[in-house]
């Protein structure tokens, strides 16, 4: 298992910009998919981005290609979301999450490892 701690989240106006990191801690990363998720208010948790460790093979939801981007550092065991031009709709819990293998994929049940989550809150 993978213990994983999110920072970054706050309140942004609409067209903003943040960073969320994802710190992982636990074991070595080699080998292994990382993701963010999130969920809004009475929504379900959706996918946002997927990265393969070692190979940083990245996978987006189509809807925010384009304005997010995913990204690691390997030396410090970190994931990171840049989030730009952000919209009220962007309004969520985004939460970390890490699987086994090196695969990146979109599917929530892969996942063995989740943060606790950090909020960001777009305003209009």
């Amino acid at each position: 298992q993978v213990q994983l701690v999110e920072s970054g989240g706050g309140l942004v106006q609409a067209g903003g910009s943040l960073r969320l990191s994802c710190a992982a801690s636990g074991r070595t990363l080699s080998n292994t998919a990382m993701a963010w998720f999130r969920q809004a208010p009475g929504k379900e948790r959706e996918f946002v981005a997927a990265i393969s460790w070692y190979a940083a093979r990245t996978l987006y939801a189509d809807s925010l290609k384009g304005r997010f981007t995913i990204s690691r550092d390997g030396a410090n065991n970190t994931m990171y979301l840049q989030m730009n031009s952000l919209k009220p709709e962007d309004t969520a819990v985004y939460f970390c999450a890490w699987k086994g293998g090196v695969v990146a994929t979109r599917i929530q049940s892969m996942y063995a490892s989740w943060g606790q989550g950090t909020q960001v809150t777009v305003s209009s």
